[in-house]
């Protein structure tokens, strides 16, 4: 069972005694603690770092509590973080003026230290039961709906075995899509996409992108054009001209699997590089495509490339969110970190089925995005 991660915190006080105190205090509560002196070094910590509260003073120099407060309400992202006042004055006027600013609470500091930790987690779990509440409500419409965004079925493939493992980000369905789609005995599509977003905003416009992206394939599959590049050419003109999703951008891998020549054809748009595992040397090397995002410009500069597999070879195409993790300081992104992780355990086995189980649960352990892995293997 994983340990819930720590509450975190951000502090903001000018008073460098009275921060350290209630460091001290929170962390002795389990509380993870980020502190600024200043509501300018606060703004600065908030690029990076994400608290699930923030506890401010009012009077500071510079920058009041209130500016403070003021400032992240005109930023969405940040609005959304509870907030609470810390401060030594006691004008009812001045607490009124606070809680209009959609300030959660306004505790005054000489308030028992035990019972201002007891405010705080008492906030702390009644928004985390109204995301859960959100999280429930999302997850329903998902399943009333009946429109999956990942395959059920893996169709079978002479001379390769297709897997893939996706996560989506706190159970919530996200913007990655997977399909997998065979249009005759030879030809077989992988598809690989991520919309810009998050959640479930990001997730609303995945089915209007796989229509497009599986309609392309069948119409190019009866016309006998099987290029990827050429049918990314196609979605892209047509997401450029479609009132509702022209603003909204995805990157896509797409690649083909001809089972006669026992080769791979692989297109990207904005995607990651994907990596190809040489089973002889024990090797991984990275493969880019040239493409842009779809939905950026009308001419996506899409170019295609044969890859040739041999035996026990394998092929990872993945999201963003597999490379994206979280720690102490806030969310980071390392494509080598993963790769290399990918090479050492590859190095030593290499079946899929493991790796999801095994591997891929520290992914999930760090997760802040949703995650996406396909695996292609050469029999």
């Amino acid at each position: 069972m994983v340990q819930a991660a720590p509450n975190k915190i951000l502090l903001v006080d000018d008073n460098a005694f009275f921060l350290s105190l209630l460091v001290e205090g929170f962390k002795a509560s389990g509380m993870q603690c980020v502190t600024a002196d200043s509501a300018f070094k606060a703004i600065e910590v908030l690029e990076t770092f994400r608290p699930d509260i923030i506890l401010s003073d009012y009077e500071m120099p510079g920058m009041n509590g209130f500016e403070f407060r003021k400032h992240l309400l005109e930023h969405k992202e940040l609005s959304e973080i509870p907030f609470a006042f810390l401060t030594s004055l006691t004008d009812k006027n001045v607490a009124l003026e606070g809680l209009d600013l959609q300030a959660i609470d306004f505790i005054v500091k000489d308030t028992p230290f035990d019972i201002i930790i007891s405010k705080l987690n008492s906030i702390l779990l009644n928004v985390q039961k109204q995301r859960d509440l959100s999280t429930l409500e999302v997850q329903n419409a998902a399943k009333s709906l009946n429109i999956k965004s990942i395959p059920v079925k893996i169709p079978e493939t002479k001379g390769f075995a297709i897997d893939f493992w996706h996560r989506t980000y706190q159970e919530i369905p996200g913007g990655d899509f997977i399909d997998l789609i065979p249009v005759n005995s030879r030809y077989t599509f992988i598809v690989l996409g991520d919309i810009m977003g998050k959640k479930w905003k990001a997730w609303y416009f995945t089915f209007g992108y796989l229509s497009y992206i599986r309609s392309a394939v069948r119409f190019a599959a009866f016309d006998g054009d099987y290029s990827t590049a050429s049918i990314l050419r196609k979605v892209n003109s047509i997401i450029c001209l479609d009132d509702v999703l022209q603003d909204i951008m995805s990157s896509l891998s797409l690649l083909l699997i001809d089972t006669e020549k026992q080769t791979v054809i692989y297109s990207g748009a904005g995607d990651l590089p994907i990596l190809h595992f040489d089973a002889k040397t024990g090797e991984i090397a990275n493969i880019r495509s040239e493409g842009l995002l779809l939905g950026m410009f009308p001419d996506g500069g899409y170019n295609e490339q044969e890859i040739v597999l041999e035996n026990n070879d394998q092929l990872f195409i993945f999201t963003d969110g597999m490379i994206d993790f979280a720690d102490p300081t806030g969310k980071k992104s390392d494509y080598k970190l993963f790769a290399d992780k990918l090479n050492t355990w590859l190095k030593s086995n290499n079946d899929f089925n493991l790796m999801k189980s095994d591997l891929f649960t520290n992914v999930a352990a760090k997760q802040v995005d949703d995650c996406s892995i396909i695996n292609i293997l050469k029999r």
